[in-house]
């Protein structure tokens, strides 16, 4: 398999983190991949020209990280990240949107660092971190569970992008149930193994 990769994107972590958990990993060539500069190569996979996009055994393209991860899910023989059909598969997927919520909101804040201010962009960016400061009080009130699935490796990847690109608004303080929990999944070697550097 390949995945077309760049080492500071929280959602190539988030599949890194699911392969790793699958026991996969050692069966995926990562080609770094900078998305804003189009390569033909990434197109042919993905028109949308984003990455993380993994071409599977099969042969097919798979984008973006809630997909790919479900591929991920149906290889190997390790336990399923996505629950079965019920209450734990619904939690689970809720955990993901909230999850990969806070990242869409961090990222476009990232990227939006250094620009020139104006009154639309900042009232844009403001609401886009107050979403990230509501869901993280819903999470405290309620944190994931212990269970390795797909809602707590997205919460982690998240939690874990807020300390890598907004280190000087801390989170923790305001959330220590949260921090507790993050502090307990990062032990784990699927998080551990895929923490952001540079």
């Amino acid at each position: 398999m390949k995945l077309f990769y760049s080492a500071a994107s929280p959602f190539v972590r988030k599949v890194m983190a699911c392969a790793i958990l699958r026991g996969l990993d050692g069966q995926i060539e990562t080609v770094t991949t900078n998305p804003h500069a189009s390569p033909a190569e990434l197109l042919a996979a993905n028109p949308l020209s984003k990455v993380p996009c993994l071409i599977g055994a099969d042969g097919v393209a798979y984008f973006d990280s809630p997909v790919i991860c479900e591929y991920l899910d149906t290889l190997g023989s390790a336990p399923p990240m996505f629950p079965p059909a019920g209450p734990a598969r619904l939690r689970a997927l809720r955990l993901q949107a909230m999850g990969d919520g806070i990242l869409d909101a961090a990222v476009a804040r990232r990227g939006e660092q250094g620009r020139p201010r104006e009154d639309a962009r900042d009232a844009a960016m403001a609401r886009m971190a107050a979403a990230v400061t509501r869901t993280l009080a819903m999470l405290e009130a309620d944190p994931p569970g212990e269970a390795m699935n797909i809602g707590s490796i997205t919460i982690a990847c998240a939690l874990g992008y807020l300390d890598f690109r907004f280190g000087p608004e801390p989170w923790r303080g305001a959330h220590p149930r949260l921090a507790a929990w993050f502090a307990r999944v990062s032990e784990q070697p699927a998080i551990a193994r895929t923490v952001p550097r540079g």
